[in-house]
């Protein structure tokens, strides 16, 4: 008998078994079912995550320094003192542009929320950010219709928007908004581009419910008491560090601050999110993990106790099998096969149940589910079957014919 042969007699004698106790295989699959939609679930939202993550953060560049009264970063226990420190000028840029020899542009940023009207559309808690000209280059922003201010605009404080793309979409429609004119809260501003959309930072919120306006212009809406921050892009990606330090010197002399003071600004940069993102990714995969393992194994242990009890009652057909002639290894595959079974059933019901689960978990918290993600999933069916069958199968295969011929 060929191990083909002996693998589908095997295969056909465990489906027989499972159907003939339909009610206990299925509740002994509900604890692998459980295990693989933990799995998928957990997998899909950190590959969600992450790839939104990526995706939201490419707007940043790599080669663009902040410089912001705050320290980025998720949690930080002192934000007592970065709240003390004094606000940063829009003015500053304008000197670290003129001494900066390692900085490709320098550009102010404020912002608020605020109301945006057109006729008898309105477009609420939108993000308005006053800036320069400069903005454009440092944030290399592209645009699907129009342009961005000059320098010569925004010096002559001219009221001009360029708008984000939810906010063009929701205001416009269908209309090109170029030359229109909106008002922002209550005062006019003529429409002189749009922006190409960024999409949505990890799921959450739209990086598109945005516009942009001299800054003069914003702070004749929202006034002068709003810490800026200055946006630099380095001239190159290498001289990235050189050009943080050139910064700081430079921030030091404006601040006034003496050799023994420390920093009262923070030079901020993509890196910090990346790196505090991927720890907390980390440890969320860790305690991901330790749960589904628990959930798995607990699912293991029960599939090895069902299947002690399946070789118990089928004592006798496994003596008769053995006194026609079947090998250990027949006996053996058997009940391989029937554990591994029940786990790829439970698995596959598992995976059928996470991808809807995935869909309408992504309407609160990004997620994917990648082929990969499925694979693994029926990989992990198929090791906790081997392991949780394999000691019940080996007792199966080592049982002497006579005394399970004898068994009642």
């Amino acid at each position: 008998m060929t191990f083909w042969s002996e693998f589908n007699e095997g295969l056909k004698l465990s489906f027989a078994a499972l159907m003939a106790n339909k009610i206990r295989a299925a509740l002994t699959m509900v604890s692998i079912f459980i295990g693989i939609v933990a799995v998928t679930l957990m997998g899909a939202a950190i590959t969600g995550l992450t790839n939104s993550f990526n995706k939201s953060f490419q707007f940043m560049g790599v080669d663009v320094l902040y410089i912001d009264k705050w320290q980025w970063g998720f949690g930080g226990g002192e934000w007592w003192k970065y709240r003390n420190r004094k606000d940063l000028k829009p003015e500053y840029a304008e000197r670290i542009q003129q001494e900066a020899t390692l900085a490709a542009a320098v550009a102010p940023s404020v912002d608020e929320g605020g109301i945006i009207k057109y006729r008898d559309k309105v477009a609420n808690s939108v993000d308005i950010n006053g800036t320069t000209a400069a903005y454009a280059d440092v944030s290399n922003m592209s645009l699907d219709e129009g342009r961005f201010f000059t320098t010569e605009e925004d010096r002559g404080n001219r009221p001009l928007a360029v708008l984000g793309g939810d906010v063009a979409d929701a205001l416009f429609q269908n209309r090109d908004p170029i030359g229109e004119t909106i008002k922002i809260n209550g005062l006019p501003f003529r429409v002189i581009g749009v922006r190409s959309k960024e999409g949505s930072f990890m799921g959450m919120f739209s990086l598109d419910n945005i516009v942009f306006i001299p800054i003069g212009q914003f702070q004749n809406i929202y006034g002068t008491h709003y810490s800026a921050t200055i946006d630099v892009r380095a001239s190159s990606v290498d001289d990235l560090d050189n050009s943080k330090e050139e910064l700081r010197g430079i921030m030091r002399k404006i601040r006034g601050l003496a050799p023994y003071q420390e920093d009262d600004f923070s030079i901020n940069q993509q890196d910090q999110f990346t790196n505090a993102f991927d720890q907390m990714i980390m440890t969320v995969g860790i305690v991901g993990l330790f749960v589904t393992a628990l959930a798995l194994f607990v699912g293991g242990i029960g599939i090895m106790n069902i299947m002690f009890v399946s070789v118990t009652e089928r004592t006798k057909e496994i003596g008769i099998r053995k006194a026609l002639g079947a090998p250990r290894r027949t006996i053996l595959l058997q009940f391989l096969l029937e554990a591994v079974l029940i786990c790829l059933v439970g698995g596959l019901a598992g995976l059928a149940a996470s991808y809807p689960l995935s869909m309408l978990l992504d309407k609160f918290l990004a997620t994917s589910m990648p082929l990969s993600l499925a694979i693994t999933g029926i990989l992990i069916s198929l090791v906790v079957g081997v392991i949780s069958g394999l000691v019940p199968a080996l007792r199966a295969s080592k049982l002497d014919p006579v005394d399970a011929l004898r068994y009642e």
